[in-house]
């Protein structure tokens, strides 16, 4: 286990009906609030009025109309709108689009040149606004990390950052709020959780058992709730769980003392650059094949110890067999789940792979990932998916 540095820092209320906390903690900071939300949806479920009653003594400035994968057009007319109106606090209510964008409004508010600078450099993130979170999804984690992802059309990039500044001060994750959610969008934060908790699974880095642990404990509970929450939307329980294991799959928790870069992401964020798919419909298709790429003898062990205490395979003695049916009861999972199989059904072919693989391999660092992957490997496995 390596040395590391961890500070949860967000304060998390959990719960029904936590949103009565939201005006304390937003008046912390200011009356003069940028309020982020996506295409209309907290309108529609009812989410809006209940934050906008709760926020009666504030000045609310809105910015709606954030997309799925958010664009750094959408970042740099958020930055305008904050400074014009003097914004206090920043007020993200939604899923990991609306969060990821609303950090990066928050870092450039202070920031004089092209805010696209501050994801390709996160190093020049020195002051941010603050950010608070209502969660509407869960899967991505954002809520309580600082990470963000933006979508560079014009370079067709999409790029993942990291500041401790960008962290939200606070987060409400209410599991009711998730109610709304279609059973496609339940079903994409099920894999995107269990995506987070795999890629610091499978790290070169010894003796971590204590994140291992967490680890297969959250990809455990996608399992025993990720099909009841897509049959059962409001299955509290479900929700509940489902949401709590997203905030600790990406919190810092699971790679704590691991050194090693993730592999799937890097790949994933091409294909949603390029065609805009939904990050973790991109991840289903994605993660099984990864695994059969990179099964060797150096990693077998591992796939061993994931066959055993997430699917509790004991009945093979074979290491490579046991390894094999861990991968198949993987992607049979995500089928129950109704993911996609291959990049075909998303009507995906091959013309871009080439062009996708040298990004992943530069912008995701997969010389350092646990198996090193190469443009050529990472075309192989694009491939494997078609």
């Amino acid at each position: 286990m390596k040395n590391f540095v961890f500070n949860t820092h967000t304060k998390v209320y959990f719960g029904k009906e936590k949103i009565v906390d939201l005006s304390k903690e937003v008046t912390n900071y200011g009356t003069n609030v940028l309020l982020v939300y996506g295409q209309g949806a907290i309108k529609k479920n009812g989410i809006y009025s209940e934050v906008v009653e709760v926020l009666n003594k504030c000045n609310v400035v809105e910015f709606g109309g954030i997309t799925p994968n958010p664009r750094i057009k959408m970042v740099r007319e958020g930055i305008k709108i904050a400074r014009d109106n003097k914004i206090d606090v920043v007020l993200a209510v939604g899923g990991a689009s609306v969060i990821d964008c609303a950090k990066i409004i928050a870092a450039g508010y202070y920031y004089e040149d092209d805010p696209w600078d501050l994801v390709i450099c996160p190093g020049e993130i020195k002051i941010v606004l603050p950010i608070i979170t209502v969660l509407t999804s869960f899967g991505t984690g954002s809520e309580m990390n600082g990470s963000a992802v933006i979508n560079n059309e014009e370079e067709e990039e999409k790029i993942g950052t990291y500041s401790p500044l960008l962290q939200p001060e606070v987060s409400i994750l209410d599991p009711v709020y998730t109610y709304s959610l279609s059973a496609d969008l339940t079903a994409a934060g099920v894999v995107d959780t269990m995506s987070h908790a795999m890629e610091s699974y499978f790290s070169k880095d010894k003796d971590t058992f204590v994140q291992d642990k967490i680890a297969e404990g959250i990809i455990k509970t996608c399992i025993k709730y990720g099909p009841i929450a897509i049959k059962e939307n409001d299955n509290y329980e479900a929700k509940a769980n489902l949401m709590w294991a997203g905030a600790l799959g990406l919190n810092g928790l699971t790679g704590a003392g691991k050194t090693s870069a993730w592999s799937c992401h890097p790949m994933e964020h091409e294909l949603s650059a390029f065609y805009d798919i939904t990050h973790g419909v991109g991840m289903a298709v994605l993660m099984t094949n990864w695994m059969r790429y990179i099964l060797n003898d150096k990693t077998v062990d591992k796939f061993v110890e994931y066959a055993e205490n997430v699917w509790h395979i004991f009945n093979e003695d074979d290491k490579y067999k046991k390894a094999e049916k861990a991968i198949e009861m993987t992607r049979k999972f995500f089928d129950e789940c109704n993911m996609p199989v291959t990049l075909g059904e998303l009507g995906i072919d091959d013309e871009k792979f080439e062009s996708m693989a040298v990004n992943a391999v530069s912008n995701g660092l997969l010389t350092f990932a646990y198996v090193p992957l190469k443009k050529e490997d990472v075309v192989n496995i694009y491939k494997m998916c078609l």
